[in-house]
């Protein structure tokens, strides 16, 4: 018997996975079973996606739903992996557990290269690999190193089509096919899941704003007090777009403050202030409220809202987090720098422009949507390559070209905030020293001698 696993521990992920299926892009199996992980902090008191709204219109495409929390507790799935000596006898633990037999298995998981999906993927040593990329990060360079007895089992990259036009990066250096999810077939799961929608969802009325908060302090990226004042700069920027009603979608585990630091600015902007807590899908909140205008700071719902449905977005806070991102390898850094540079800034978009600047073919305040394809691809395509470069030069060495063509004709005011003049000079790439002593980046001897200056100076510090 062929035995298909799919991994997910977002609502999000299962939602592709599901469109996958839908779609027929998916080999045919005996069995179908759906793993789910609560990668939470405290998973003891965060729901799991099974339990979430919607999800139920979700489990008649699989056999069984299946929870990876109980199988390996009282490990915690974020910081769980096999032992290499101890993986045969965890095959064998969860294939008695999942009364697998000696089925042939194939996995379908999320973010391969860390864990908890690397950890079962390192369960099944034999069973051949299929990855899916749920957000803006497929876009990027794979994270870390990928063992080659993992990355070599991959087949396939299975991606939304965010960014029309552009093409992943992400496994890559392993030479994996990328392959879209129908968007026909996402947005139709998506419709389902808006048939349950909790209570305060179901009342809100139609139009307006929509805010999309992210917990970046939880990553110490900013601090909570920068946060705040970030979602207070997205309330005024759609306020100053002439929005009087605005819904609030905070981070399912951000602190209650950040809503009361939005409140306070509402009423003094005079502004209708929802606050939505309860846990759903941005995407459902598209279904359902039909808003005027999204807004957020780098989050994958932004591009869902206007690739998918073709809604207004504008984005807030990304020059900032450009800076603050480190090292310059966090894999955020390609979901900051995509949409900072497609985006408007929330508030500061004139009126039937698009982001460059050229005019859109919708008027009116906000009115952004995203372009086609062909200005995509020549938009982004060269940025994309040589930041992936910057982050992983290891992991992807042939884009060095690339990137030394990109930042010789275009490092400019605008551009020159993706890259740090530190990683340009300590990569030889152009923009990383002054002009007149570009000539000693091509010296090996200065390379050595830069290398061994910083490996002395980690000694002494270590």
């Amino acid at each position: 018997m062929r035995t298909q696993i799919f991994f997910a521990s977002t609502l999000y992920g299962a939602a592709t996975l599901a469109a996958a299926l839908d779609a027929g892009i998916v080999p045919d199996a005996d069995r179908r079973l759906l793993l789910v992980s609560n990668n939470a902090a405290n998973p003891e008191t965060t729901p799991a996606l099974d339990t979430m709204p919607g999800f139920e219109r979700l489990r008649p495409r699989f056999d069984r739903v299946l929870s990876w929390n109980e199988a390996i507790s009282p490990f915690h799935p974020g910081g769980w992996s096999p032992r290499t000596d101890d993986v045969p006898m965890w095959e064998r633990y969860l294939r008695l557990l999942w009364s697998l037999g000696d089925d042939e298995v194939e996995l379908f998981v999320e973010s391969i290269q860390v864990e908890p999906a690397l950890a079962v993927a390192r369960c099944f040593p034999n069973a051949p690999l299929e990855v899916y990329a749920d957000g803006l990060m497929s876009y990027g360079p794979t994270r870390n190193k990928l063992d080659p007895l993992v990355g070599s089992r991959v087949e396939r990259l299975l991606h939304l089509d965010l960014l029309p036009g552009l093409e992943p990066l992400l496994l890559t250096e392993f030479g994996v096919r990328a392959e879209v999810v129908p968007t026909g077939s996402f947005t139709s799961v998506l419709a389902e899941l808006s048939q349950d929608v909790p209570p305060a969802v179901a009342a809100a009325r139609q139009g307006g704003a929509l805010l999309l908060g992210q917990y970046m302090s939880a990553l110490e990226i900013l601090t909570a007090a920068e946060e705040e004042r970030l979602h207070v700069r997205m309330l005024r920027g759609a306020a100053r777009l002439g929005h009087r009603r605005v819904v609030f979608k905070p981070h399912p585990v951000a602190p209650p403050r950040f809503s009361r630091a939005l409140e306070k600015e509402a009423g003094e902007l005079g502004v209708e202030l929802l606050v939505l807590n309860t846990p759903v899908l941005a995407e459902v909140l598209y279904e359902r409220l039909r808003p005027e205008l999204v807004v957020g700071c780098f989050s994958t719902a932004l591009l869902t809202a206007s690739s998918f449905y073709g809604l207004p977005v504008a984005r807030t806070g990304t020059e900032l987090l450009l800076e603050r991102i480190a090292p310059y390898q966090n894999s955020n850094r390609v979901p900051v720098t995509l949409v900072d540079a497609l985006l408007p800034e929330a508030g500061e978009a004139p009126a039937g422009t698009d982001a460059d600047g050229t005019e859109g073919a919708d008027a009116g305040p906000g009115a952004w949507r995203m372009p086609d394809a062909a200005t995509v691809r020549s938009r982004l395509t060269g940025l994309l390559r040589t930041v992936g470069f910057c982050m992983q030069p290891e992991i992807l060495p042939g884009l060095r070209t690339d990137a030394e063509n990109f930042l010789a004709a275009g490092l400019d005011s605008r551009t020159r905030r993706y890259f740090k003049r530190r990683r340009l000079t300590a990569l030889a790439l152009p923009g990383g020293v002054p002009r007149q002593f570009a000539f000693l980046r091509r010296r090996p001897a200065v390379r050595r001698a830069a290398r061994r200056v910083r490996a002395l100076k980690r000694a002494a510090l270590g």
